[in-house]
């Protein structure tokens, strides 16, 4: 046999090999990241159905959150808790003398203010010591305190609760998704499996999106029930001047100005 014939038998193309021969360039298979979220939730309506009846506790404590956030800004308005015409003339009254005992307790039950609440503690202790009209003012700022704080621990739970459902709800789910996977024999397939974590893990960024407002909510509130206490402490003070035995002597022993001195002293 010659070698031009061996060189054509070399040449020509065995039948069925070409099948053998892997592609030069194969197309880039799919990847786990893009299968994983392949399926998932894109807006509210797919959201609620992938919550499923975990949707019940999150929309519960949303309710709960918004309304008592939304009840405790109405409450703990400046304006409504130290209204400053009334506090600027009931100071001024007291300090210049030209109110009495019973008439300053009506005009603090007419107002009826938290601010105006603690005036009149310390008005019904009118002419006693000082450290006796103080403490009546202390015992009466605890409750309007409280008062004040009042539904803030409700936001509170709000904000640590739900982070703990949503965890429940993201294990309850991945364990509803490996069963599935076991009960359909398809353990080798990574992209159902990644599917069924991505799906279940919803919940807790539900949960999430419920606490870090709540929370962001319970500090704002809080710092500002601080604030109007530190406020209503600073005002009670002067009254505390004011209307103790002390300061009422101390105002007696001083002499009054009258439109006539006053005119001497322009002269």
């Amino acid at each position: 046999m010659s070698t031009s014939a061996l060189a054509d038998d070399a040449a020509t193309p065995v039948p069925g090999a070409a099948s053998t021969v892997a592609p030069e360039n194969p197309p880039p298979a799919e990847g786990l990241f893009s299968r994983m979220f392949n399926g998932l939730p894109q807006n509210i309506l797919q959201i609620a159905e992938a919550l499923n009846y975990w949707i019940l506790p999150f929309g519960l404590a949303t309710f709960i959150a918004i309304w008592f956030t939304t009840e405790r800004l109405v409450v703990l308005r400046r304006g409504r808790v130290i209204p400053k015409p009334f506090v600027q003339r009931f100071i001024k009254l007291v300090e210049d003398g030209e109110i009495e005992r019973d008439e300053a307790l009506q005009v603090c039950e007419e107002n009826n203010s938290p601010v105006a609440m603690v005036f009149a503690h310390g008005v019904r202790k009118w002419g006693k010591a000082s450290v006796e009209v103080e403490q009546a003012i202390i015992d009466g700022g605890e409750r309007q305190v409280s008062a004040l704080r009042k539904h803030l621990r409700v936001i509170n739970g709000v904000a640590t609760i739900t982070p703990l459902i949503g965890l429940l709800g993201t294990v309850w789910g991945m364990l509803e998704s490996f069963n599935q996977i076991a009960e359909a024999g398809a353990m080798g397939q990574t992209s159902q499996l990644a599917s069924g974590i991505a799906l279940a893990l919803v919940t807790t960024a539900a949960g999430l999106v419920i606490a870090i407002p709540s929370l962001i909510a319970y500090m704002y509130l809080s710092g500002r029930v601080d604030a109007l206490v530190i406020e209503m402490d600073e005002l009670a003070q002067k009254v505390v001047h004011a209307i103790s035995a002390e300061g009422i002597e101390e105002r007696a022993t001083r002499p009054r100005v009258t439109p006539e001195t006053q005119r001497k002293k322009a002269v």
